[in-house]
């Protein structure tokens, strides 16, 4: 992978654009070909996974179990779509093997299993059980193994629903866990509705800072945004576990999907399809 530290602030940023685009023509093509999956959510989470992936993250796909690593867990498991995408293209596992999303003996499930796959680094299923799992890594990493690495983890806005995150909320403050980067993909759409339809929320700066976190915001969708406030977050080193409000678009990318409730876990059809695809290559 060329090595984003020889490249200018704004090259890093135009070569990240083109990478999150292509991982969403991989999210649409993967889920179409499935006929099942959860591509809304993968969508609205791909600039920030392509920014953590291929720029900010210390990895080696030809070393997955580094122990100098960083650790990334995905606690909104249902969108592994766009985490398969991201190991494949960051050269994990063969990117062909994308097409076998949900298929019989396929390593590539909907949520993600990690003894399946080189690069995951926790399973998830039940919403919340991935964020509890990160803290548990982050305190392995700062209070065991006395290394260095970042962890990271990705959440839904309708996740933090679940008790488990608060009370995960605060073993990270308690032990602080500068170590720890929550990144919570704000969409405002979750199954069965907005997010103050179904469990208010807000305001969650508030809540996160009232339970030990320094927090972040940044435009999910602004690459130069999400590629600043994250690199800020690697810095942070307060003795306090850092929470990343991504501001973002439901099926970001593809015209009709965006702010689609519909879209939370459905697969396009074959004109759908070509519709998405033709958008998503002639923004890239």
């Amino acid at each position: 992978m060329e090595n984003p530290s020889n490249l200018s602030f704004d090259a890093r940023v135009d070569r990240l654009n083109k990478i999150a685009q292509e991982l969403r023509m991989h999210v649409v093509d993967m889920v179409y070909t499935a006929q099942s999956g959860h591509i809304g959510g993968s969508l609205s989470a791909a600039d920030f996974v392509a920014a953590l992936y291929f720029d900010l993250m210390n990895l080696d796909p030809a070393n997955p179990g580094w122990a100098d690593r960083d650790r990334f867990v995905l606690s909104k498991g249902h969108v592994c779509p766009i985490w398969y995408a991201a190991l494949a293209v960051r050269g994990f596992f063969p990117v062909e093997e994308l097409k076998t999303l949900r298929k019989n003996n396929s390593r590539l499930q909907g949520h993600p299993i990690a003894t399946y796959l080189p690069g995951l680094d926790a399973s998830a299923g039940s919403l919340g059980i991935g964020f509890a799992q990160a803290v548990g890594i982050a305190m392995e990493g700062k209070l065991m193994r006395k290394k260095d690495y970042k962890v990271y983890t990705v959440l839904g806005d309708g996740e933090i629903n679940e008790g488990i995150i608060w009370e995960s909320s605060l073993a990270a403050a308690k032990f602080k866990l500068d170590n720890l980067v929550a990144i919570i993909d704000i969409n405002n759409l979750q199954l069965d509705g907005t997010l103050a339809e179904v469990m208010p929320t807000e305001p969650i700066d508030e809540k996160f800072r009232a339970l030990g976190f320094d927090v972040l915001k940044m435009n999910g969708h602004d690459m130069a945004d999400v590629l600043t406030t994250l690199m800020k977050a690697k810095r942070a080193c307060s003795g306090k576990p850092t929470c990343v409000l991504a501001y973002t678009v439901k099926g970001k990318g593809v015209s009709f999907m965006e702010n689609q409730l519909d879209w939370h876990g459905k697969a396009p059809n074959e004109a759908q399809y070509t519709q998405a695809i033709a958008e998503l290559k002639g923004a890239a």
